[in-house]
């Protein structure tokens, strides 16, 4: 049998170059390992067991990817088309020849750039870059922050390690910024990008989470109900806020469709009022 060029987790969906014991991302407090014990997968598994990645627009040059049936956390990955190439955003733990050519198109010839904005969102993002340039025949960079650089279990020549500048932000593609605000992870990053109607879009992957009531919120671990302190989230909302942003989406199918900026300030008002007791009277 040939050996894998690489494993999958099967829980986070994390590639890693080399079977380990336990998938750091999941050890961690933030994740979870199951009870059943660390389990792994292959590309060819995946593939066999019928998964297929499935497109859809988000609206005008924002595209959404997904896994069906969904693979490990089961993020939805953004694709942002510009003049100049797209970007692939948050990639997944399963790729096929579907979503490389959807990613491929939204390039329209141009630049093609990978990024996550943590590790939970890594997935395959190294087999992601080496697929579209298979297919394109230009150079992919998968950009990973230096402060999560270490929770790479698949180095690769095609990673990119980045810290943003003076500024707090890098820009990847003309209008399309990516900044670091920190908090879930210390390298958590999220893109402000001018949207098609130039009002801003926020992809804010779970640094920033859309509630069901288009409200926001912001976890050290969700899964496990790990909160971030009230100066974290005001700092985090305020260096996402020193940008215009009228929609926000998360790395699920959450959004805040409307008036996100003040609704992401609110928010982190909200947030900070109730770890600092001022609302404990109602409990």
């Amino acid at each position: 049998m040939t050996t894998p060029a690489f494993w999958i987790c099967r829980t986070c969906a994390v590639e890693h170059a080399a079977l380990v014991d336990v998938c750091a991302v999941c050890a961690d407090e933030r994740q979870w390992v199951p009870a059943t014990g660390q389990a792994w997968t292959t590309l060819d598994e995946l593939t066999a067991e019928g998964l297929a990645v499935e497109v859809s627009e988000l609206e005008p040059d924002l595209l959404a990817l997904h896994a069906a049936p969904h693979v490990g956390i089961g993020q939805q990955s953004k694709v942002v088309r510009t003049p100049a190439g797209a970007l692939l955003w948050d990639p997944l733990g399963f790729v096929d020849d579907a979503g490389v050519a959807a990613v491929v198109d939204a390039a329209g010839g141009g630049d093609v750039v990978v990024a996550a904005s943590h590790p939970h969102m890594f997935g395959v993002q190294v087999e992601w870059s080496r697929r579209i340039a298979a297919a394109t025949g230009r150079d992919v960079p998968v950009l990973v922050s230096e402060a999560d650089a270490g929770w790479v279990a698949r180095p690769d020549a095609v990673i990119e390690t980045w810290a943003p500048d003076a500024s707090g932000e890098r820009e990847v593609l003309p209008g399309v910024v990516l900044s670091q605000p920190g908090g879930h992870f210390p390298g958590s990053a999220v893109v402000h990008w001018t949207g098609a109607d130039g009002r801003g879009v926020l992809l804010s992957g779970d640094t920033i989470f859309a509630n069901p009531d288009r409200t926001a919120s912001f976890m050290r671990s969700y899964p496990n109900r790990i909160p971030l302190s009230g100066a974290v989230v005001t700092r985090v909302a305020e260096h996402v806020a020193r940008r215009p942003f009228d929609r926000l989406y998360n790395n699920f199918e959450g959004v805040i469709p409307e008036d996100a900026r003040a609704v992401v300030l609110r928010s982190a008002e909200r947030h900070a009022a109730w770890v600092r007791g001022d609302f404990d009277h109602l409990t």
